[in-house]
């Protein structure tokens, strides 16, 4: 079957695909790679991966462009659920005998609900989805491919359940597929070098994090990894295929769960003269950090979410605020940047813990921040914990318009002072005199950054006006 991957377009500017932690607009245009989709698209010959997204296409240009196709895959998430099954119902308007399949995070938690978003929806993929839709596309009967949740005289029928894939190696380059159908230079994250690229080397993370979505379902619990030989394969390739990449990034859950394979990746792509980053977790020892540095570590992505212990505690990161201070002062002596993020509205937020954690942030004083709300998707602990207290506002979406929106509620901290409460963040980290002289310098660096940062700063205040 002729299969398209499809990530369709929604709200302007949404960043909902496959390879988004949080699908919502940014507060500067931001887009991360199609990741997930990317995988089975390799996997499927003929099939062409089409990330609407961050080409700036319309419903009409998606149109126009699954024209010919048999098989439609569509990555789908909570907040973009019913836009994603309109898009679906016009594709199925216009190409009646095509058949199409809904993946991700939400189908895969609720196949039955996912279904029911659209008679046009033909089947969800219950879990990975790489073999599943490649077996779907190589024309086996639904009925006989494991993992399916699909309709069947009206009623939904499940297949047997398909165990995750183990063998990681035998998947293909997802930087081959970038090469065949995407533009990087659509793709930016504020924080990176543009234009960069990231892949997973591994997936599935070992924390318990109650709040994040990936390890709870696609992903796992269990730190699933590819060889540092096929890593390094495949980053000699891309260097090879896209020499106007700057920076590679990592977007295994936590790259530093398997500190030894780290540090041999890691000595593997020093050998190849590249720039990367990675996700870590504030608690790698000084020694792991040395050896990534010295063979091309730029920048860590981690999560410090709180300068609460109890509510660090309360959803189990696994992390103390003096490891992250340690840890902080370890990066800055060996000149490695962090990009931290944060949550605000977690369980046992107040007033005072958000003042604590903004005093926090700007105390460790890393290199760039994200603020985020507490968003309880399905199939997560938060989610479960906020509908067994009732915390979660009923009729409210995890976006409006596509922005993040505040939808846990509080006995002494409503939804609107959490909403608020991001924007006060922001401003109270950034105008200071320490980030304003960093972001300063490096824009009189390099022109290109300079005119990139003018950019990034005109959306961001254009964004926080939309919030209001």
């Amino acid at each position: 079957m002729r299969t398209l991957f499809l990530n369709p377009p929604s709200f302007g500017g949404f960043d909902g695909g496959a390879g988004s932690r949080y699908q919502a607009r940014r507060e500067i245009r931001s887009f991360w790679y199609p990741t997930w989709l990317a995988y089975p698209a390799g996997l499927v010959s003929e099939s062409r991966l089409l990330d609407a997204p961050p080409a700036d296409m319309t419903v009409e240009d998606v149109v126009c462009s699954a024209r010919g196709y048999d098989l439609i895959i569509i990555h789908t998430s909570t907040p973009s659920l019913h836009n994603d099954a309109r898009v679906a119902e016009r594709l199925k308007d216009e190409f009646p005998g095509v058949t199409i399949g809904f993946v991700g995070p939400h189908a895969m938690v609720l196949p039955q609900e996912t279904l029911a978003a659209s008679s046009s929806i033909d089947f969800v993929v219950k879990g990975e989805f790489d073999y599943a839709v490649a077996e779907v596309a190589s024309g086996l009967p639904l009925e006989k491919v494991d993992g399916l949740a699909y309709r069947k005289n009206g009623r939904t029928e499940f297949t047997a359940h398909r165990p995750v894939i183990e063998d990681l190696d035998r998947l293909p380059f997802v930087t081959d597929v970038y090469a065949r159908d995407l533009k990087i230079e659509n793709y930016f994250i504020g924080y990176l070098q543009h234009p960069y690229l990231s892949l997973y080397t591994g997936r599935g993370c070992k924390s318990r994090c109650t709040f994040c979505l990936w390890p709870q379902t696609i992903g796992g619990h269990v730190y699933r990894v590819r060889s540092p030989q096929n890593v390094y394969e495949e980053l000699a390739r891309a260097k090879e295929i896209f020499p106007q990449v700057k920076e590679f990034f990592f977007d295994d859950d936590t790259f530093t769960d398997n500190l030894p394979r780290a540090e041999e990746i890691a000595r593997k792509l020093g050998t190849l003269g590249i720039t990367w980053s990675c996700n870590a977790k504030a608690n790698v020892p000084y020694e792991t950090l040395k050896v990534m540095k010295e063979n091309g570590l730029r920048l860590l992505l981690v999560g410090f979410e709180s300068g609460n212990q109890k509510i660090l505690n309360g959803i189990k990161k696994g992390v103390r605020a003096d490891w992250a201070r340690e840890f902080v002062k370890n990066t800055e002596d060996l000149g490695i940047l962090i990009h931290g993020t944060f949550i605000v509205g977690l369980p046992g937020e107040t007033r005072e813990t958000i003042e604590e954690t903004i005093q926090f942030a700007k105390e460790i004083d890393v290199y760039s921040i994200q603020v985020s709300l507490a968003a309880p998707y399905p199939g997560t602990a938060l989610y479960e914990q906020a509908v067994r207290e009732g915390w979660i506002v009923q009729g409210e979406n995890l976006v409006r318009d596509g922005i993040q929106d505040a939808v846990l509620s509080y006995k002494d901290l409503d939804r609107d002072e959490i909403f608020r409460s991001v924007e006060r963040f922001y401003r109270k980290f950034y105008f200071r005199p320490k980030p304003i002289l960093r972001i300063f310098r490096d824009m009189m660096k390099d022109k290109q950054v300079f005119k990139r940062r003018i950019r990034e700063g005109v959306e961001f205040f254009s964004f926080m006006a939309k919030r209001r």
